[in-house]
């Protein structure tokens, strides 16, 4: 393991075992193994089969992207995709993300530096439709006057809950205009010419310092901004976008559907559909951030809190948040394993493919 991997491995383990602990410390284990016990794990069956349904049309959604690029078949995405979030949810880092332009690389020839670009538009309409999502549910979900929740030590209310809200918003519309914006050659020159001059800043300092912030910043900088707008120049056409736009909704509301399923499952979970559907975004924000793989800790700090909004009690939420994050993630790493076995490719060979082109 890498420096690099290292201090992310030590941050995401810190940050998930100070997420487990706000969530998990004034919660009886034996309440919650005696609510886990009562739980009908007949409806994980169809919650976790759609849930692992949704991997089809993110396959169908890469296979769309690369079209322009490369034409491949359906197995030959679908097997990438499993693989890739296999590896995310078993090694630190989220080194899963270069997996997939690894195995292109190798299987397909395609030059690492392409297959990534396409991951990076693929990860970005997921973004971009969780953002959006959130506007949706933050106008049609009304957060009670006396709402108080102790999560952490700190006491959150609607006030807080909706500026919270408000900021969120804000930030992804200044990131969906951020993505936008590369569209626009000019504006990507623009944003590659300021980036380059970034060592100019440091005036004061010598030619070693701006050396090493040129190396260890400004390059990385411009062969991200690279790489993603690389990405969208590979979807030109209308039609690929809005096929990309509706696998996308596809993605979602089958995510959505699987949480809600499960719930049927588990006893005093009592919370709509469009509850459900924002519980789901809110625990994407929080695994958003560095973690140990399978982002256990921050998945259940998400489930506990958002639940509590709709006056779910923090050992239900416990309890049905755990069960569902093991219906979300063990499917995922099986097939992963499968697909893996099937493809030839080695979790240790697909994280470590280094670029070459």
């Amino acid at each position: 393991m890498n420096k690099n991997k290292t201090i992310s491995f030590v941050i995401g383990t810190a940050i998930s075992v100070a997420a487990i602990y706000i969530s998990f410390r004034n919660i009886p284990v034996d309440d919650l193994l005696q609510y886990i016990t009562s739980i009908n794990y007949l409806w994980a069956i169809p919650a976790g089969l759609v849930g692992l349904s949704t991997f089809i049309f993110r396959a169908l959604r890469w296979q769309a992207i690369l079209k322009p690029v490369r034409k491949i078949s359906f197995v030959q995405s679908f097997h990438p995709v499993m693989i890739s979030f296999m590896i995310n949810c078993i090694l630190p880092g989220r080194v899963g993300e270069a997996a997939r332009p690894a195995i292109l690389l190798k299987n397909e020839k395609l030059p690492f530096s392409t297959g990534l670009a396409t991951v990076a538009v693929d990860r970005l309409f997921d973004v971009i439709f969780m953002f959006l999502i959130f506007l949706l549910i933050m106008a049609n979900i009304t957060i009670k006057p006396d709402l108080v929740i102790d999560f952490g030590g700190y006491h959150l209310n609607k006030d807080v809950l909706t500026s919270a809200g408000r900021n969120i918003i804000v930030m992804g519309v200044m990131i969906i205009l951020g993505i936008f914006l590369l569209l626009f050659d000019k504006t990507r020159r623009i944003i590659d010419y300021l980036i380059s001059k970034l060592p100019v800043v440091f005036f004061l300092a010598g030619a070693a310092f701006k050396k090493k912030i040129e190396d260890r910043f400004c390059i990385p900088a411009q062969k991200i901004l690279k790489n993603f707008s690389d990405g969208f120049l590979l979807i030109k056409s209308p039609k690929i976008i809005l096929i990309c736009i509706f696998y996308t909704m596809i993605i979602w509301f089958l995510c959505a559907v699987s949480y809600y399923l499960l719930s049927f499952g588990c006893p005093r979970i009592d919370i709509s559909f469009m509850e459900f559907t924002a519980v789901m975004i809110i625990v994407c924000f929080f695994i958003a951030l560095p973690s140990v793989p399978g982002y256990w800790g921050l998945w259940e700090a998400g489930g506990i809190f958002s639940m509590a909004l709709f006056g779910v009690s923090a050992k239900d939420a416990a309890g049905y948040t755990l069960i569902n994050h093991f219906i979300q993630i063990i499917p995922v790493v099986i097939m992963g394993l499968v697909s893996a076995m099937i493809t030839g490719i080695t979790i240790r060979k697909a994280a470590s493919i280094k670029q070459e082109g």
